[in-house]
């Protein structure tokens, strides 16, 4: 942190709703032509957008929101059957169009700032998620490129079910161990296989197979 060129607090943030506290980390990417772009959004009151922080491609974080606050950050969606994620997380931006792959020093200080964090909140490492994966359909960050095996070897990420299929699954099967999984803000088959492989297996197409009943990483 020290030394970034970009500091900014932003004022878009409020208390926490219900006394809640943080039990979730929701990781974004900013879609954005820079850091700097996307730090000035930040911290726009019209735009009325934020996040906790934004970690810039060379691996300096931004602190834009105190943690204990609420940022704006998820949106509309759910995980595991809850509502206002905003409430319920910690939300973290990277510098990245969603175009090309996450660097190095990008990587390794996002790994230190959840360090930091589930160990202050006491956050367990299946409350690491994506965007995408609380908002199916209307969100794919932190998208294809993202690797989540890397934080799963490292206990920053849920490791899931890793018990393959043992015959093509019916849609059914697919839901309901989708929902298990924590994906309950859609039923919609589509969004949720969607949502599914970009965070288990981004390079999968066609349609519902066994292998996507393995809603983990195979490490």
């Amino acid at each position: 942190m020290v030394g970034t060129p970009l500091h900014c607090k932003s004022p878009n943030h409020g208390p926490r709703r219900n006394g809640l506290r943080p039990s979730l980390i929701v990781l974004h990417y900013t879609a954005m032509d820079s850091a700097e772009a996307a730090c000035a959004r930040l911290c726009d009151p019209e735009a009325e957008v934020s996040a906790h922080y934004l970690i810039t491609m060379t691996g300096d974080t931004v602190p834009l929101v105190p943690e204990d606050q609420r940022a704006w950050h998820a949106g509309a969606g759910e995980w595991r059957g809850h509502s206002d994620i905003n409430s319920r997380s910690i939300g973290i931006e990277l510098d990245n169009r969603g175009s090309h792959p996450f660097p190095e020093p990008q990587m390794a200080m996002l790994e230190t700032l959840l360090r930091g964090i589930m160990d202050r909140w006491a956050i367990l490492p299946e409350g690491v998620i994506g965007h995408s994966d609380m908002a199916p359909g209307r969100k794919v960050d932190p998208g294809p490129r993202f690797d989540w095996p890397r934080l799963a070897r490292q206990n920053l990420a849920g490791k899931g079910n890793s018990q393959r299929a043992t015959a093509d699954p019916t849609v059914d099967a697919f839901v309901t161990a989708a929902r298990a999984a924590g994906y309950t803000a859609t039923h919609d088959i589509d969004l949720l296989l969607q949502s599914t492989r970009l965070r288990f297996a981004p390079w999968r197409k066609g349609p519902l197979c066994a292998d996507d009943m393995l809603l983990g990483h195979n490490l």
